[in-house]
């Protein structure tokens, strides 16, 4: 079977680097493309396109993942937020403490997601202003 059909690998490489940290007791923070269709963050923690997440178990509420996104509720400068991040728009899962992590390759099951120059982001969700 040829790689460009196989279903992503993202989202199985993400969960287990995300169980690994917490059995590891660290805290796993996660580096999002805020370009990308889907992405649900509040905007003024955006800096050059991307948002860092705290994703620890005891900083979010409601967590839910599945292979296309993850979704949880959180609090930034107090006020509560409900995040989408579509797997596509997740660049990278790390511990805060030591910075060991996955930096993510892009796969061709994500390159409809990604932005073009020429292609305006027409996504159903907005940062959040």
């Amino acid at each position: 079977m040829d790689i460009s059909t196989m279903t992503a690998r993202r989202p199985y490489l993400f969960r287990a680097m995300y169980d690994w940290i917490l059995d590891n007791e660290l805290t796993p923070y996660i580096v999002v493309n805020t370009t990308i269709y889907g992405v649900l963050v509040p905007a003024e923690y955006v800096q050059n396109n991307q948002i860092v997440l705290n994703i620890a178990p005891q900083s979010i509420g409601q967590y839910s993942i599945n292979n296309e996104q993850l979704e949880f509720n959180a609090r930034f400068g107090g006020n509560p937020h409900h995040i989408v991040v579509p797997m596509a728009a997740i660049e990278a899962i790390y511990a805060r403490e030591n910075g060991a992590g996955l930096g993510f390759e892009d796969e061709p099951a994500y390159q409809e997601n990604r932005p073009q120059e020429t292609k305006k982001n027409t996504s159903p969700f907005k940062v959040i202003k």
